[in-house]
């Protein structure tokens, strides 16, 4: 006895299941594309694992300068006074953050990490050519000097350790700048080279856009205090020719590495890819600051 020959499917049938998995296949690249651009910020477009404004625009927090899309010019946050306990309010911290309070005076700091465009700027203790499509990424690669000698051209100088966590963490404190929960792509520049928000990125060599994950930015507007490059700060209760820097990098794969109150240990000459910096300002009795014209 032979077996029954299979039924044939109907043309018609066939043609309704191309018609799916071709419709699947539209769906499944139009989720990627929807991943690949998530992470950024409006106005801002994926490109590998970087955030670039589209072409021919410059979104906020950037505005146009003569170097392109850039950081604004004086673009800084006020601090109010603060005083916040660090440590046992994150049970992560525990053992490894010794509880502490943290007072500070009113200050101001830049919104946006210093940028290639402003640091090679003519007459910058910096300055040097760049790629002009780097003029509103993170600058990294400068030792604690460099920052140090680039902040007191500015008129400013680096942050003090208190008052970085003032920053990042307010008065609460927060776990991250953003908040208590949610370390998720959208909000930083991190886990680009072996982490999670690395998709499209293979060959990283850098820092991503300053400003390009709005939803990250703190209460009070600052950007980037979580991830792109760690940042310098001055840190007084380490010994001779040792420094500190916070706030993780783009390497940074491990999203408790982002914590307000991570504080990573490095010599002093160090110069690293992933660490670079911003300024603070100390403000007048009026909460101004004053700048000092370079």
């Amino acid at each position: 006895m032979t077996a029954p020959r299979a039924r044939r499917r109907p043309a018609t049938a066939i043609l309704a299941a191309a018609i799916a998995l071709g419709a699947a296949l539209v769906g499944v690249t139009g989720a990627r594309r929807v991943l690949r651009e998530a992470p950024c910020g409006e106005g801002f477009v994926r490109e590998g694992a970087r955030c670039l404004p589209r072409t021919g625009t410059c979104p906020p927090p950037l505005a146009f300068g003569t170097a392109g899309c850039e950081a604004p010019e004086r673009d800084v946050v006020l601090v109010p006074a603060n005083s916040v306990v660090i440590g046992p309010s994150d049970w992560e911290a525990e053992g490894k953050v010794p509880a502490r309070t943290v007072r500070t005076a009113p200050f101001a700091i830049d919104r946006l990490e210093v940028t290639v465009g402003r640091a090679r700027a003519p007459g910058s203790p910096l300055a040097g050519p760049f790629d002009p499509r780097d003029a509103a990424r993170a600058l990294g690669g400068v030792t604690r000097a460099e920052a140090r000698a680039f902040c007191m051209f500015r008129g400013g100088r680096l942050p003090t350790d208190d008052e970085w966590i003032a920053a990042a963490a307010g008065d609460k404190p927060r776990r991250y700048p953003w908040g208590d929960t949610g370390a998720v792509c959208r909000r930083a520049a991190w886990g680009l080279v072996h982490g999670p928000c690395g998709e499209g990125g293979e060959g990283v060599t850098g820092s991503d856009t300053v400003g390009a994950h709005p939803e990250g930015a703190t209460p009070l507007g600052i950007h980037d205090l979580a991830g792109n490059v760690a940042e310098w700060v001055e840190a007084p209760d380490l010994p001779p020719g040792r420094a500190a820097a916070r706030g993780g990098s783009y390497e940074t794969d491990m999203a408790t590495a982002l914590r307000t109150w991570v504080r990573v240990e490095l010599d002093e000459g160090a110069r690293l890819p992933t660490v670079g910096f911003r300024c603070a300002y100390s403000t007048d009795p009026d909460g101004g600051v004053p700048w000092r014209t370079p």
